[in-house]
């Protein structure tokens, strides 16, 4: 499909600044470095290794203790994304041009971050392989829906529930390829994806209002960034941790018990 089409097509649209976004440098976490960084000042080491090598629900971590780690993710995030938000408005209206494609790039980039960092506290699998820059379907169509789950739409929240009963169920360590290209998931993903690209170009437009006047822009714009960014962050955390992957794993505690044998004392005749 050309450049020409794509702009025209929202679901194209959307999906070609998904894929763009994830190929910036930065964009992907490495689970098992996250992971470890973000529980370590709440779990032991044991708990954080079981994690890594399993899940996070696997390793019987309470669901309050990710949601800190979770908490403290979004805010690093939404402190970040604001800032270079700001940044971006600096220049003033005769930069618009090439400052608020830049801006709604970065922006999505770091939507995929924190997308990323909630779905491994949450005990969803690796969602990027090491294979190049390329994006499989798979992984496009669990990030369009959790895009959709931050923009607020129903259906993404339906669809994404489904996804993680079927990995609950068959505990899954993959997404389930067939559901999200093909099966009944599918049809969701692109409505997800074309109601995205809309809203998409909305936001284009109100960034452009923002960035016409220098300094005063470079304010509104960061305001703006971080009053969308953290809710939709917070709306996506809601969810995955109510979903069935979260749920932690009932631990099985082994007790040892010592046997003691009293004396055999015979019976008199």
């Amino acid at each position: 499909m050309n450049e020409g089409t794509a702009s025209e097509n929202p679901e194209s649209r959307f999906s070609l600044a998904l894929v763009s976004a994830a190929r910036f440098p930065g964009v992907r976490i490495h689970r098992e470095t996250y992971l470890r960084k973000a529980l370590a000042r709440y779990c032991t080491e044991d708990e954080v290794r079981r994690a890594i090598e399993e899940t996070p629900a696997a390793a019987g971590i309470p669901l309050d203790v990710l949601d800190k780690a979770a908490n403290d993710s979004i805010r690093y995030e939404t402190t970040k994304v604001s800032a270079l938000s700001a940044a971006a408005g600096l220049p003033g209206v005769l930069a618009l041009p090439a400052t608020v494609p830049a801006d709604i790039a970065q922006y999505f980039g770091h939507m995929l971050r924190i997308a990323q960092k909630l779905a491994y506290l949450y005990s969803w699998p690796d969602l990027f392989s090491d294979d190049g820059d390329d994006v499989d379907d798979a992984t496009m169509g669990v990030l369009t829906l959790f895009f959709g789950v931050m923009f607020g739409t129903q259906s993404a929240n339906a669809a994404v529930g489904k996804v993680a009963g079927m990995m609950a169920e068959q505990v899954a360590k993959k997404l389930p390829q067939k559901a999200l290209t093909q099966g009944v998931v599918y049809p969701i993903v692109k409505k997800v994806a074309a109601y995205i690209g809309v809203q998409m170009t909305k936001q284009t437009f109100a960034k452009s209002v923002s960035k016409a006047i220098p300094v005063v822009g470079a304010a509104i714009s960061g305001t703006l960034t971080f009053a969308t960014y953290r809710p939709m962050a917070k709306r996506l955390k809601k969810h995955l941790s109510e979903s069935e992957l979260a749920k932690p794993a009932p631990q099985v505690v082994v007790v040892e018990t010592e046997v003691v044998r009293e004396p055999f004392v015979p019976k008199p005749a």
